[in-house]
Parts: C-alpha cells; structure tokens; sequence
C-alpha cells in the first residue's frame, strides 16, 4: 500500500491540520509499504505571492513535521517544487481534463466568494492536485471531509486517461476519518486561517492560551448542564482524548461544568500534549542542515519514482 499526502505552506499550521491531516498520515508510517508527505508549494503560490513568505512557510511546515513525528527512515517528505514532473504530468491531464469537471469544484467557489482571486491557476487546482497523486500511484490519501471533491475528481481523471490510452493510473481511495472530518474552530466554524478562526499547532503560547479561552459558548447559566454535541468546547476537547475520557468529560458538561472551566482543561491538555512535539521542534530548528539532507534525500526518492511513472505516461501518449 502507497499513501501520499499533502500540505500547502499557506500559513501557520493550527490542530485542524495536525487532527485532519498530519496525525491520520502518521499513523500510517508503520502500516503502509510507502508514506509520501510533500510540501504543496506550487499550491501555495495561488494564495501566496510574497517570495520570503512562502519561503518561510515552507521551512516551518517541515519542523512542524519532523516535530510531530514525521520519521525519515520510514517515509518520504519533500518540496512540490522539487519533482518537476508534477507540473509536467498536470498539464497531459489538463488536456483530457473537462471543464465541466473543474467549474463543479466546490472548492474554488469558496475560495473566490472568500476574496481569492479567481486566477487559472485556482481553477486548475484539481488537475495538479491529480497529478500530484496519480504521480506516484498512491493507493490512500487521508484527508479532510472538504477535500474529498477533489479525490473523487483525481478517479475521473484517472478513469478518463486510463480509457484514452489504456491502463496507466492506479486509482486512489480517501481515507477520511468521520471523527476528525470537520474540526471546529473557536467560532464553531470549520477551523481554518481563512476565518482567522484557528488554535496554533506550534508558535506563540499566548495566543493559544487567547484562542481556547476564546471559544464561543452559549447563554447557558454557570453550572446549568450542558450539551457536549453543541458544545465547541468539547467538540475541540475530545479529539485529544481517548473514548473513555470523551465519555467522563462529557458527563461532566452533562453534570454542569462551567465553560470557564472547560476552556481551563482545554487549555491544559493542548499544553500538555504538544509539549514534547514543541522541544523536537526547537531542536530540529538548530539543524537546518540536517534538515536540508532530509528534504533533499525524500525528493531524490520521490523524482526517482516520478520518472518511472512519466516513463509510461510519455510512451502512452506518444511523447517519448
């Protein structure tokens, strides 16, 4: 089995990222025959036009890996930008790709209703998000309830290519874990920087501290019992823990325990729980050569497969 995923250096990663995305990826290192995990920087450059920006952000998502476990030994991280062939095979499924397709994208519509400009690019988001996965065969690829559009588009894509020019792509399935689907933000929302609505992954602690403490409640009185499945507070809370402390705090909401003091204990498991990520993080952060060798040893591996894949490509639609 192949998983592969991605992440664009857009911003400061918050815990929607770490639940939705980098946990369920790296629980499959020790499962999968292969585990990519690339840096989605061309993605990025639809939203991002400040070279010294991306740059930024493109190095703290590779601490951020490395903080929460990303293991070189067992899986491949590496640069977008690095492995031209992404870019190469988007544009051979571009041409078999129907616009009909890409104007059904939900996606691109919040975007652009979100202010994005609606440039070619966005809009063609699907067909490298397609090549970026059909590339290197990936059988599995964990992501959010929001991005399974896009999976189901990469299957067409595929489907269709496979149909012109015979069996070429292997077609990949989402793996999307219902628990972690949508991850509230402190607004209720679905978290994410576009609504300025997150909880840093690492960074500023008191902004954290601000964040959780942040959290919309309703006008339920103090110690009036509270309803765990409407409650953003638990709803956060939870995805920290195991079934059985789900179960005893939500009997405690159910019980009466004030919002202040759920935020309280919020806050104190967030600390808790990415202290030890925190400390790797600082460490890797003193290696920036070490962490340059990791970068540039996945990308060799991951080109080395690319070229196996465009190989076929190339032949098949009578280009080599």
């Amino acid at each position: 089995m192949r998983v592969l995923s991605g992440i664009q250096p857009s911003g400061q990663l918050h815990i929607g990222n770490y639940f939705g995305s980098i946990r369920p990826n790296l629980e499959f290192q020790g499962k999968a025959d292969q585990s990519f995990f690339f840096i989605a920087d061309l993605h990025a450059l639809t939203t991002v036009q400040d070279g010294a920006q991306l740059r930024e952000a493109r190095e703290d998502i590779v601490l951020d890996y490395l903080a929460c476990g990303f293991d070189p030994s067992k899986s491949i991280i590496y640069f977008q930008s690095q492995v031209p062939e992404h870019t190469e095979l988007m544009w051979i499924l571009s041409t078999l790709t129907p616009m009909g397709l890409l104007e059904r994208a939900v996606s691109y519509k919040e975007k652009v209703e979100k202010g994005i400009p609606a440039s070619a690019g966005l809009f063609t988001y699907p067909v490298l998000m397609a090549a970026d996965i059909l590339l290197y065969q990936a059988d599995r690829v964990p992501v959010g309830k929001d991005q399974k559009q896009h999976l189901e588009m990469t299957r067409d894509i595929a489907i269709k290519f496979n149909n012109a020019y015979g069996e070429t792509f292997a077609l990949p399935e989402p793996v999307i874990r219902e628990e972690v689907a949508v991850v509230p933000g402190v607004d209720g929302q679905k978290m994410s920087k576009s609504y300025g609505n997150t909880i840093p992954l690492f960074g500023d602690e008191k902004a954290a501290k601000k964040a959780i403490m942040g959290i919309v409640t309703d006008s339920r009185g103090m110690n009036d019992p509270k309803d765990p499945d409407a409650c953003v507070i638990y709803q956060i809370h939870r995805l920290f823990l195991s079934p059985a402390e789900q179960k005893s705090l939500a009997d405690e909401y159910r019980s009466g325990l004030p919002y202040g003091e759920g935020k309280k204990k919020l806050l104190q498991t967030y600390l808790d729980y990415f202290a030890p990520m925190r400390e790797r993080r600082e460490e890797y952060a003193k290696k920036p050569d070490a962490v340059r060798k990791i970068l540039d040893a996945g990308a060799a591996k991951a080109k080395a497969l690319a070229e196996e894949t465009m190989g076929k490509v190339r032949k098949a639609v009578g280009l080599s």
